[in-house]
């Protein structure tokens, strides 16, 4: 059986050989993260895609970003280690739910987070983020009715902070669903002097801001960010401890950007088993064997990119 060091070397061999770009997501098991050309948020990874030179595409991460890498990059390869890498909130509802629900709602925009597939994508009116997503909202008119699917933490903290009422599908990631307001508490009453950096997609973010309000956890140590927003927030931040709510995949990339500081998880059980099934022997097979390609149809990443175009038109 082979070290990881060896298959290390096998793999920048035979990325060399392919003339490969290698993607890994924020939430990948470290090996993966320390070996990939860039590590980042799904959106950010294939901005990367598109602006490469390489034609051929290798993205650790889940079903769905590979294939926002696929329509961004309509005229490159793209791969995925293990077609097992699903996810829970995007398998949360199909193209066929959605239309449900737009018929049910047919004057409705629909907002989609971009953790959904890309046929999901082709039947909404705009994409978000986490990060953007409030812009995202506030950007339509206000006598306009909103379907915010799939995340309903997501959409409850959208809601609270536009003052919108929006129609919210009842998705969930089943990492970020299982924050609680207890493990808050309990947590920062053991590290008071930490900070804490929560997902607008954890299951307690609005409880979160109700503890905020009430002075239960002080508001200047309380931070609702993105993926990207706590990279960043933690970079510029003169804080030295950090409690971090989101998958633990993070806390590697975290630290590697700022090894003088500390970061803990709210909760050590926030991992996802899907982000964690690409392995070093996965990603070798990937390039030897060409496996396993992602290929979204023409004319679903056609209708896809519009709602992708229409949220970067907003928060660029």
């Amino acid at each position: 059986m082979k070290t990881d060091q060896e298959y290390i070397s096998e793999i920048k061999k035979w990325k060399k050989k392919r003339g490969a770009l290698i993607l890994a997501h924020n939430y990948q098991i470290p090996a993966i993260q320390d070996i990939a050309d860039f590590v980042g948020d799904s959106l950010e990874l294939s901005r990367q895609a598109a602006k490469s030179s390489e034609k051929l595409i290798v993205f650790c991460g889940v079903h769905f970003m590979a294939e926002s890498a696929a329509i961004f990059s309509p005229e490159k390869t793209v791969f995925i280690p293990d077609l097992g890498a699903g996810c829970s909130l995007a398998a949360s509802i199909d193209a066929q739910e959605l239309r449900r629900w737009k018929a049910k709602y047919p004057n409705a925009v629909v907002v989609t987070y971009v953790n959904t597939t890309a046929e999901v994508k082709a039947e909404s009116d705009y994409c978000c983020t986490s990060s953007n997503a409030i812009a995202v909202v506030n950007s339509i008119p206000k006598d306009k009715q909103i379907l915010f699917v799939p995340d309903m933490f997501l959409g409850s903290y959208v809601a609270k902070i536009t003052g919108r009422d929006l129609i919210i599908y009842p998705g969930e990631c089943h990492v970020h669903a299982r924050v609680r307001p207890e493990d808050i508490l309990s947590k920062m009453k053991a590290q008071p002097d930490a900070d804490f950096l929560i997902h607008p997609e954890c299951g307690c973010v609005s409880n979160c801001m109700h503890l905020v309000a009430n002075g239960d956890i002080p508001a200047e140590k309380t931070h609702i960010l993105s993926t990207g927003g706590m990279m960043k927030y933690t970079k510029i931040s003169k804080k030295s401890d950090f409690i971090v709510a989101t998958e633990t995949g993070i806390i590697h990339q975290l630290k590697k950007q700022n090894p003088k500081k500390n970061f803990a998880p709210l909760r050590s059980d926030m991992v996802c088993q899907f982000m964690k099934i690409i392995t070093l022997p996965k990603l070798l097979n990937s390039l030897i064997n060409l496996e396993f390609e992602v290929k979204v149809p023409k004319e679903i990443a056609e209708k896809a990119r519009v709602p992708i175009e229409r949220m970067f038109k907003i928060s660029n």
